[in-house]
């Protein structure tokens, strides 16, 4: 048995209140690291209650911290408390993502900004600061899509944002290299989160004809691949894009 052991290690992983993310979290904190529960404050309140449920969950060992990805500062903010509260941070998964899909003739300019700043600009910005707090030997885990590969129809916000996303982990696995910290990506299939469920049932049976293993993905699948990577057990693999989608490729 070949046991993955965090303990003592630090991971934010933003939009983790719910979904991929409270899963990721969950499955993180198991493997013994302290985790950043991140959540964007909507006015009705309900990303805080589901964000409590997942920091809850997981205990003494998880930190809420309310910070809108799309603003440097607010990140800048969470990475001070974060390592204000456990001393320095050695891992970061960029997870938060929104879609707003609709075809290109219907789609406003405040849906493909909304999707870009939140898919594309937020990473940049945690990235940007992950840059500059990281521990040495550290680990860059982004959440991009097999969207950006396939191209779906009324996706050309969400496809651009997570192709951009696979492109940013490139550059900054090379930069990040001379300090031993890794950049990777994951790209899921469909996954049956809130996001998941958004499709319609209808898109949902024909995405399921193009699967070969015949199913959606579930949340801890996913996860367990980022597990994997912010382990010592990925310590030679950086830059990759690695699909996790059933088997569904172009």
């Amino acid at each position: 048995m070949i046991p993955i052991n965090l303990s003592g290690k630090t991971a934010i992983i933003t939009g983790s209140g719910q979904g991929l993310g409270a899963s990721t979290a969950a499955l993180l904190a198991r493997a013994g690291a302290n985790v950043v529960i991140n959540y964007f404050n909507d006015p009705q309140g309900m990303n805080l209650q589901r964000a409590k449920v997942a920091s809850d969950a997981i205990g003494v060992s998880a930190l809420l911290i309310d910070a809108d990805v799309r603003d440097l500062t607010a990140v800048a903010a969470m990475f001070s408390r974060t390592i204000d509260h456990f001393g320095q941070i050695d891992l970061v998964v960029n997870n938060a993502g929104i879609l707003r899909d609709r075809s290109i003739k219907k789609m406003t300019s405040e849906e493909w900004n909304d999707v870009v700043d939140t898919n594309l600009t937020g990473v940049f910005n945690v990235c940007k600061l992950a840059a500059e707090k990281l521990a040495d030997g550290g680990r860059i885990v982004n959440v991009s899509s097999i969207s950006a590969f396939q191209g779906f129809f009324g996706q050309c916000n969400y496809a651009a944002a997570k192709g951009g996303v696979v492109s940013l982990t490139k550059v900054l696995s090379k930069e990040l290299a001379k300090r031993n910290i890794t950049v990777n990506a994951v790209a899921p299939g469909v996954v049956l989160t809130e996001m998941g469920k958004s499709i319609s049932e209808e898109v949902r049976k024909e995405m399921l004809k193009s699967i070969p293993l015949g199913r959606f993905g579930e949340p801890d699948e996913i996860g367990k691949v980022i597990l994997f990577l912010c382990s010592d057990l990925a310590s030679y693999v950086t830059g990759q894009t690695i699909h996790v989608s059933g088997g569904w490729w172009v």
